[in-house]
């Protein structure tokens, strides 16, 4: 059942859970830092394929748009508030900020229960032949759909 390993999308944000498994975690137990990269890269996965955006669709939409294309990082902010252990079950929560014309700002946040333990803000830029280029707009409205209004 694919909803349940993608999580799912409450209130305009996507949660999935993750279990914290030993060998997440480094050696005083608890979770290593870069393994959180690795979490919240698959709730920014999940959150898009959620909203109705299969990968494949998707980058073969943007292939005929912009040939040679690639979504990177451009710059993340991490806030490390609280650790997380062996057999914790997180939420990774994710959901659009800002959608511009060739980035998409993303918030995420890992949650145990009601306890905050990272915030991050995570700039995602869309690039072909080693430069920015505008979002395809079906991509770009996806993602302004799930926007709060101002």
């Amino acid at each position: 059942m694919t909803s349940s390993l993608d999580g799912e999308i409450r209130d305009g944000r996507h949660h999935m859970q993750v279990r914290v498994y030993y060998e997440d975690t480094d050696f005083s137990g608890i979770v290593y830092h870069a393994n959180y990269l690795r979490f919240m890269e698959r709730g920014r996965t999940n959150h898009l394929r959620l909203m109705g955006a299969s990968q494949h669709a998707l980058f073969e939409q943007a292939q005929e748009e912009t040939p040679g294309f690639a979504f990177v990082v451009r710059s993340m902010q991490l806030d490390f508030l609280r650790p997380a252990r062996m057999d914790d079950v997180l939420d990774v929560v994710t959901w659009p900020i800002a959608v511009k014309g060739a980035s998409i700002t993303l918030a995420q946040e890992v949650r145990r229960g009601d306890e905050v333990l990272i915030k991050a803000a995570v700039r995602v830029a869309f690039i072909s032949e080693g430069r920015a280029k505008p979002i395809p707009k079906s991509l770009r409205q996806l993602m302004k759909a799930d926007l709060a209004p101002d």
